[in-house]
């Protein structure tokens, strides 16, 4: 054609412009197609052998000539496009498409029932790339390459994904299990990518894998079978390998990391139990856990709390159990280093923002000021020596403000007068410095040191015994009498009735048996329960730290501080307090803002002011707005009762 054209070009330049006729070489190409190529015995023939041509390299045939199937069908779309005609996409393009969704619909059922969901992935992976190759070699259009791609992707991973996540022992659900498949579940992941809808069966299958293990680990817990500490660790873990897996298969994708983030989530807040757990874990970690670690591993260990850490929403409730834990640190000196609780509430305040670690930062301010009270108080009481004045017993005391700490309404137990002195002389000292200020003696807590004489003469036994404040209130009435009852302890030291039976308890363990118990039994069973002095008692060390019992066997079978147990569940009594004033303080605040807003508008703005904190639920928010209205903080509009106005 291409010769015709040139013999007859002076023709096609002049005359047909002229009268308007088809150019010599289109209208060659159209007697060709309607002479040639839709004669009976060509294109029905041609286009098996092309169609056969294609399923023989499918079936890893090798192809005569590859050039020969591109040249014709380069001469099926010329044809078309010479007079506008559908010629390739007529005797081609349709029957292609139709044979090449056969072939993939039935290989695949095929092959999948037969080999496992990672060797499907394998081949299939291979068939995309082949169709790709496939397609530049024969020079497919643009069009039937992207409906050729769609196809294939459809009848090999789309229509397959469901069961290629579900699998037993090979698909994406089983893979997740095995921490070493990360690599056969990134090729899952590569493949299912393709088809972007397909990629949800894989998320799905990470969240509900991170909630079955969040689960077990919570199990654990509760059955005891795993201690809090223990608890925190396993989540740790679980998000190390879960990171590793949505970084590496996942290839980082940010809705995986959005999943995985909701997933621990999701079994984290059921309860207080995380916050809880999480708060003995810091705990252990600042108490022993960090010793003799340098600076670098410290930071990380804390950078991993954090983590957890901001996975709760109840952040206020491990605020809660957090200070409660430092005090105990602070108070009895067991710090690995104050370097170490610092950087972590340096953490929380870069977390949450300096309104949740002011309190905690006050508490570390009152024992420098503490510390620098002690030392004043030693040289004043050593010039009261000196002049001749009676010396009293060494006492140590920390003067802690009352918002910073946690609360503790125990009403002071009876202490022996010696201790009563020297406290009455501290009490003195202190307001004479300090006007307008008053003391509440915490004798719930503490520690004491006496020295215990055992035996008999001339072959006395002398060890000095580390008590807590109750336990030495309770010995110290054994100089007078060898036998006490529960009864007399309790009046004459007025130490509550369950505290007291714990102390006791303490004191008559088989390691530790400094009193007898006169009933027989783990428990203490009436008021005429006696103790008596154990003179035969024996220790290596000259000095003895006696520690308390966790759980005894005492009226009701529970431990004495419930908030303690590793397996609190409920907000604290006083966290839910401090809720209710935070809701009502963000609801005031938001309306005076404001002046007029609807309900849904300020349920909104509180949950969003008071999400670095905790998640208040709308009833909750519901109940505070009604406690304004009634003290005319706030009025409903006449016009719209979903509608508040701010009462100035």
């Amino acid at each position: 054609m291409i010769m015709v054209r040139d013999i007859l070009m002076y023709m096609d330049r002049t005359y047909v412009p002229h009268q308007r006729r088809r150019p010599v070489y289109d209208l060659g190409l159209h007697l060709f197609r309607i002479t040639v190529w839709e004669h009976p015995m060509v294109q029905p023939r041609v286009t098996e052998l092309l169609l056969k041509a294609i399923a023989n390299e499918r079936e890893g045939m090798v192809t005569d000539d590859i050039s020969l199937l591109k040249a014709n069908l380069g001469m099926l779309l010329e044809l078309g496009q010479a007079d506008y005609s559908n010629v390739y996409e007529r005797d081609f393009e349709v029957l292609f498409l139709g044979t090449t969704q056969d072939f993939y619909a039935q290989e695949s059922l095929t092959y999948l029932s037969q080999n496992t969901a990672t060797d499907y992935v394998s081949k299939a992976t291979n068939r995309i790339t082949q169709e790709k190759d496939r397609s530049k070699s024969l020079g497919f259009p643009s069009t039937t390459e992207t409906q050729l791609h769609r196809m294939v992707e459809t009848e090999l991973v789309e229509r397959h994904a469901r069961t290629l996540v579900d699998m037993p022992n090979s698909g994406f659900a089983a893979l997740l299990k095995d921490y070493t498949k990360i690599s056969e579940m990134g090729k899952m992941y590569d493949l299912f990518v393709r088809v972007p809808s397909s990629v949800d069966f894989l998320r799905d299958a990470l969240a509900d894998r991170i909630k079955a293990d969040g689960k077990a680990l919570i199990a654990d817990q509760e059955k005891g079978a795993a201690d809090a500490s223990a608890f925190v660790r396993g989540v740790l873990s679980m998000r190390d390998r879960y990171h590793d897996i949505v970084t590496q298969s996942f290839r980082g994708e940010k809705r995986a990391q959005k999943r995985m983030k909701e997933s621990f989530e999701d079994f984290l807040n059921e309860n207080a139990r995380a916050a809880n757990c999480l708060a003995v874990y810091v705990d252990e970690l600042l108490r022993v856990g960090l010793r003799g670690k340098p600076e670098t591993q410290v930071n990380e260990e804390l950078k991993k709390v954090i983590i957890v850490f901001r996975y709760l929403s109840d952040k206020d409730v491990f605020e809660s159990f957090y200070k409660q834990h430092l005090a105990k640190r602070l108070l009895g000196n067991r710090s690995v280093s104050d370097e170490a609780e610092r950087a972590m509430v340096s953490q929380l305040k870069a977390e949450c923002g300096y309104q949740f670690t002011s309190k905690l930062e006050g508490m570390f301010n009152d024992m420098r000021i503490s510390r620098d009270m002690r030392d004043a108080h030693n040289v004043h009481k050593r010039s009261i020596d000196n002049q001749g004045g009676l010396k009293v017993i060494d006492i140590e005391v920390d003067v802690l403000t009352n918002g910073y700490w946690p609360s503790q309404n125990v009403k002071p137990c009876n202490l022996p007068l010696a201790v009563q002195n020297a406290i009455d002389r501290f009490s003195q000292f202190y307001l004479e410095k300090h006007t307008g200020r008053k003391l509440s003696w915490q004798t719930s807590g503490g520690q004491a040191d006496i020295r215990a004489t055992f035996g008999a003469a001339p072959t006395f036994r002398r060890h000095d015994l580390q008590v807590s404040t109750y336990q030495m209130c309770i010995l110290l009435l054994f100089n007078d009498k060898d036998t006490l009852t529960l009864g007399y302890i309790r009046t004459q030291t007025q130490i509550p009735d369950q505290e007291l039976r714990r102390h006791l308890i303490s004191l008559c363990t088989p390691k530790h048996r400094i009193l007898r118990k006169g009933s027989k039994g783990k428990g203490i069973k009436s008021d005429e329960d006696t103790f008596t002095f154990n003179p035969d008692y024996t220790s290596k060390l000259k000095r003895v730290r006696i520690p308390m019992v966790r759980d005894t066997s005492l009226k009701g079978g529970e431990s004495s501080t419930p908030a303690q147990t590793s397996g609190a569940t409920d907000v604290p009594a006083p966290v839910e307090e401090d809720r209710r004033h935070l809701v009502e303080a963000a609801v005031v605040r938001i309306m005076k803002a404001r002046k007029v807003l609807n309900h849904n508008g300020l349920i909104a703005e509180v949950s969003k002011q008071l999400s670095t904190r905790f998640v208040p639920t709308p009833h909750s928010i519901k109940k505070r707005i009604e406690s304004l209205i009634e003290r005319e903080y706030l009025e409903r509009s006449e016009d719209d009762r979903r509608e508040y106005i701010y009462m100035a």
